[in-house]
């Protein structure tokens, strides 16, 4: 833990180490999802039945505020599209 002398300083630290972990997690979920339906649609395959999967992790995503309501819509704008042509 880093340097913190009050009682109430150092449990905003315990909470905001934790909710980093908590937002580290979310975050590599949702870039892991975003990359495997990548990946399938670079491949040629039907990358168009992973998006439910990606579309909900990313609406979760949105709901634990680890993105936002704009990025979320551009990403799934841009898998969509990308999901389509291949």
């Amino acid at each position: 833990m880093g340097k913190a002398s009050s009682l109430s300083t150092k449990k905003r630290l315990r909470e905001s180490l934790k909710r980093q972990a908590r937002n580290k997690a979310n975050r590599t979920r949702l870039k892991s999802e975003v990359k495997k339906v990548r990946m399938t649609a670079s491949s040629g395959q039907d990358a168009v039945k992973m998006l439910p999967e990606a579309y909900s992790i990313i609406d979760k995503s949105v709901r634990k505020g680890v993105i936002t309501k704009n990025a979320a819509a551009r990403h799934k704008a841009r898998l969509t599209k990308l999901a389509n042509k291949a």
